[in-house]
């Protein structure tokens, strides 16, 4: 199967292939679901469409689409294209390696503290907790490392460096984090949301700078939680991002 693309009502191309793709799948499973039922468009909408058209109808156009080669790459990345001068590799001084670092304009960072803290940024936190959570920072930045993750299970302790809010890229991992540090979005956004559900350590709209894979970092979770007001008001409620010293 290749993404098949049809020119929209306005006989324009869209601008994404997957859409369009999505949408075309859709339609043809109702059209065939709809003539199966005998129905007239009404009763089958709020009748027997509902039970006509089954989650491994979906399940089935994600095979299809998954099998074409396709990678659920473009929306996780959509920061990264959006805001390069924030998304932007930096080469690890430590060990010469050209490995990936957010390296964010604004990031807030200063020298170790008495405790070996080095200040590495801040973030929104979602949700206060009793004490600080530390771990091990890993970048997850493709389908790739997700579904590796999937197959071989999560280290421990990860502390999951993530581009944008969305969540969409890491939901089917989510669960297993340790704490998570998103460069993007607000304690509001799908991932803020998740991560509050299943109960994670999280900053959201994180402005880091210096931490590498495999950094132990420490994140400021005793933090306030930053409100709805103080996003409305544009108040500051900053929580800290330490790297730990080697």
């Amino acid at each position: 199967m290749k993404l098949y693309v049809d020119h929209d009502r306005y006989g324009e191309a869209p601008q994404f292939a997957l859409v369009e793709a999505v949408h075309n799948s859709v339609r043809d499973l109702v059209r065939r679901k709809l003539k199966e039922s005998g129905d007239d468009w009404a009763s089958f909408v709020f009748g027997s469409g509902e039970k006509l058209i089954t989650k491994a109808d979906f399940e089935a156009i994600d095979a299809k689409i998954v099998a074409t080669g396709y990678r659920y790459s473009f929306t996780s990345m959509a920061s990264v294209r959006d805001r390069p001068d924030i998304y932007k590799p930096a080469p690890d001084t430590t060990t010469n390696a050209d490995t990936f670092c957010f390296e964010h304009p604004e990031a807030v960072t200063g020298p170790p503290d008495a405790e070996g803290r080095a200040l590495c940024g801040v973030g929104d936190n979602v949700s206060r907790r009793p004490t600080n959570i530390r771990g091990i920072a890993r970048y997850i930045r493709s389908s790739e490392q997700v579904i590796h993750y999937m197959k071989n299970g999560m280290p421990e302790n990860t502390v999951a460096i993530i581009d944008d809010s969305g969540g969409t890229l890491t939901a089917p991992i989510c669960e297993k984090f340790h704490a998570v540090i998103c460069a993007g979005g607000t304690v509001r956004s799908h991932l803020g949301i998740l991560t509050r559900e299943y109960g994670i350590p999280c900053l959201m709209n994180a402005r880091i700078s210096g931490i590498y894979e495999g950094d132990e970092v420490e994140i400021e979770t005793t933090a306030p939680a930053k409100t709805a007001e103080a996003y409305q008001t544009g108040q500051d409620m900053p929580a800290y991002i330490w790297r730990i010293a080697k």
